[in-house]
């Protein structure tokens, strides 16, 4: 088994943790491995092999100022004893190294999103146009690009975590991808079973531009008597707690129990990014809870708006008034959402399902492997 790297605990960690519980014997292999002691309980306490990265100093707070480092430390991973890998990535597990007569199962969170499509974001982060260092930057996202695109050849079958994913993979590597839907944990995130009164929305995430949560922060000033709860944190904190209303409240990084207390109780749950699959929502309908969310990324495809029979209210600009709009557009509803509608369309994505898909790919590349390695 292959990850990008292991230092906190979010989507891309929980597939890990489900697809190590299908092969709980693989090797575990990884860029870096700083992963708490409280998440390393959720993969049963294994650590990851790593790359020289793991032990330049520093690296524990500052390792993805190293991205130019990053082809080099996947490839400098000895696999050769292996005659199948099955890499979980998002950026560069899946330029492990394969040897002839290795099948390589890579589950596709997302092509690199720096090299590929969220670029000029990354720049912007860098430094304003004319500043040297963006182009360098440039420059050298060009030459990651370029090898990125020579390893997705390493890969015998993609898997992709929706169909806006696998287009992306098509686009990128010229590569056919196959769709398993990553999976919910329905049993955990589910309604509270009480009729309390839902008083508030809520919205939370990792803060980084893409995420938009100052779009719906700000949007909560044209909403004064409403409430919103803002989970997480992250490098765009600035922009997101400048862009609140007195309405607002902070929540910070909560636990995973707490986040679930919190979806229960919402009115809704309000979702900005143009996501790879979009967990969090679909947690949020586990907890019977309605979803307010841009209409593209995975969202469009997991859950449906409600003028088609869905349990969302979609909106189509990452701007405060279309998400404003879409708030007044929920309360004036003239059937509400219903709670049991929300947790149907969880239960979707179940881990279960998930687990039987994954495994049926599984089996196969396992049957491939066996066949190439006689």
């Amino acid at each position: 088994m292959v990850h990008d790297w292991l230092d906190t605990w979010r989507g891309g960690e929980n597939v890990l943790a489900e697809i190590l519980a299908l092969i709980p014997s693989a090797d575990l292999f990884a860029l870096v491995d700083f992963l708490p002691a409280t998440a390393r309980a959720r993969i049963h306490g294994r650590h990851a092999r790593t790359s020289f990265i793991q032990s330049i100093p520093g690296a524990r707070r500052h390792f993805r100022q190293l991205l130019p480092f990053f082809p080099r430390a996947i490839e400098s991973l000895d696999l050769s004893a292996y005659a199948l890998i099955v890499s979980v990535s998002h950026a560069v597990a899946k330029n492990i190294r394969v040897e002839a007569g290795q099948h390589h199962l890579c589950y596709c969170l997302t092509p690199m999103r720096y090299a590929w499509d969220l670029r000029d974001q990354y720049l912007r982060a860098i430094g304003a146009p004319g500043d040297p260092r963006r182009w360098l930057a440039h420059r050298m996202l060009d030459r990651l690009q370029r090898w990125d695109r020579r390893g997705s050849n390493g890969v015998s079958n993609f898997l992709a975590i929706s169909r806006y994913i696998g287009s992306r993979i098509e686009r990128a590597y010229g590569r056919k991808a196959d769709i398993v839907y990553p999976p919910v944990d329905v049993e955990f995130f589910r309604p509270s079973g009480t009729t309390g009164e839902r008083s508030y929305y809520l919205a939370g995430s990792r803060w980084v531009p893409y995420k938009r949560m100052d779009a719906i922060v700000a949007a909560f000033r044209a909403l004064p008597h409403r409430s919103l709860v803002v989970t997480g944190d992250g490098p765009d904190a600035a922009n997101v707690r400048a862009a609140a209303g007195p309405n607002v409240r902070f929540a910070g990084e909560v636990t995973r129990e707490e986040l679930r207390r919190l979806m229960q109780g919402a009115r809704a749950f309000l979702f900005a990014a143009e996501e790879d699959f979009g967990i969090m929502p679909l947690e949020a309908q586990a907890c019977g809870t309605p979803v307010i969310a841009l209409a593209r990324g995975g969202v469009a495809e997991t859950i449906d708006d409600v003028r088609h029979g869905g349990t969302a209210v979609f909106f189509h600009e990452q701007e405060p008034e279309a998400i404003a709009q879409a708030v007044c557009r929920y309360e004036a509803l003239a059937q509400p959402i219903d709670e049991e509608g929300c947790r149907r369309n969880a239960a979707r994505f179940s881990v279960t399902r998930f687990r039987d898909a994954f495994s049926q790919h599984l089996d196969a590349a396992s049957k491939a492997a066996a066949s190439t390695s006689r």
